[in-house]
């Protein structure tokens, strides 16, 4: 969700439902040394609460003060450790999803945050996935791991990372992870496109709550169809191409707060617009004049051609969105499978895994 859970996202999220909204996965080196860029992540609006921060990194003396910023200077009231990324440059170097299998790093990372964040009553919880593909699956393990080191909760992105963002999401390993972890909220996570997903979800698994990524991609009121299936409501939101187009336009707002400069905003906007336009009839040209689009101006008169009056289109508009593509051979350091273990020889390579990239 790197590019997508920026400050004015989530703004644009909390005006239509309740929820928990995370920043931008940071990466822990960066935060430590405040680069421009990371603390433009971590930044929250004055009443955004609770501000929570994701952060990744594969050295636990590095992730501890990351934690112990972001605790100590008050920046956040919670931080979620992301053992999820799938991107191969960082797998092949010992990172994200495939991090876990070294068990004594994945304990080292978790205990390192704990401790920074307890002193100043900052819950940690932990995201992964189920491991490196079903022959090296972690999650049972390292959900008890983490539960006993303290975590607040762990969630599961029910994938492989040789999943990548293919394919269905297991939600019977989820059901497996609560049944393991039973001292902490176990979280669920994937195929979450609509209200009655989520329900089915806890339904089927026993998850205490659900997390959601690639669902609200262009929806930001599918916030509010969790909130009301949640309460027992039925209420849903529909929106027609009007809403939706008045939606656009209040994100882009948003976005040009955010980055302060109209051009870059635009540029962020525009992985967008497909998202939002889903389902609806657009045409090809016009679409990818959107795609296209450099100012708040030109963002105004592109909107105004579209058909206005168009409802909401239905099943058109519902399931995946964003990226999704096929099962990938993870790119693994060579060697890395051989030993459960962290060997000496690979803490350079771990070093050098923590880029400002994001995934899971």
């Amino acid at each position: 969700m790197a590019g997508v859970t920026n400050r004015a996202f989530r703004r644009l999220c909390r005006e239509h439902g309740a929820g928990l909204y995370v920043a931008e996965m940071v990466t822990s080196r960066a935060l430590v040394e405040r680069t421009p860029e990371s603390m433009r992540i971590i930044r929250h609006d004055a009443d955004e609460r609770p501000r929570s921060v994701q952060v990744y990194g594969v050295d636990p003396a590095t992730v501890g003060a990351a934690v112990r910023l972001l605790a100590e200077e008050d920046r956040a009231d919670h931080v979620d450790l992301n053992f999820g990324c799938p991107v191969p440059k960082v797998t092949r170097r010992g990172g994200g999803a495939v991090l876990p299998w070294k068990r004594d790093l994945f304990a080292g990372i978790v205990r390192a945050a704990v401790e920074a964040a307890s002193p100043h009553g900052v819950p940690v919880t932990v995201k992964m996935r189920k491991g490196i593909d079903e022959d090296h699956l972690t999650y049972l393990e390292a959900g008890l791991v983490a539960q006993d080191l303290g975590v607040a909760a762990v969630a599961l992105h029910a994938r492989t990372a040789a999943d990548y963002y293919s394919g269905t999401a297991d939600w019977d390993a989820i059901t497996r992870l609560k049944e393991t972890v039973t001292d902490v909220p176990v979280l669920g996570n994937g195929d979450i496109w609509s209200a009655e997903d989520a329900l089915e979800m806890v339904r089927r698994t026993g998850c205490d709550g659900v997390v959601v990524g690639r669902g609200c991609q262009g929806r930001p009121w599918l916030f509010a169809d969790l909130a009301a299936a949640f309460h027992g409501s039925d209420a849903r939101v529909r929106p027609g191409l009007a809403e939706v187009a008045a939606v656009v336009r209040r994100h882009g707002e948003l976005m040009v707060e955010e980055f302060g400069e109209e051009g870059k905003a635009m540029r962020e906007m525009r992985k967008h617009m497909a998202w939002y336009l889903k389902g609806y009839v657009v045409g090809g040209a016009l679409r990818a004049r959107l795609g296209l689009v450099e100012s708040l101006a030109q963002l105004d008169d592109l909107l105004a051609e579209l058909d206005l009056d168009q409802p909401y289109p239905g099943e058109a508009a519902e399931g995946q969105r964003g990226r999704a593509g096929s099962p990938k051979r993870p790119a693994l350091p060579e060697g890395w499978l051989d030993s459960r273990e962290l060997s000496d020889g690979f803490r350079q390579a771990l070093a050098e895994a923590e880029l400002s990239v994001s995934g899971g």
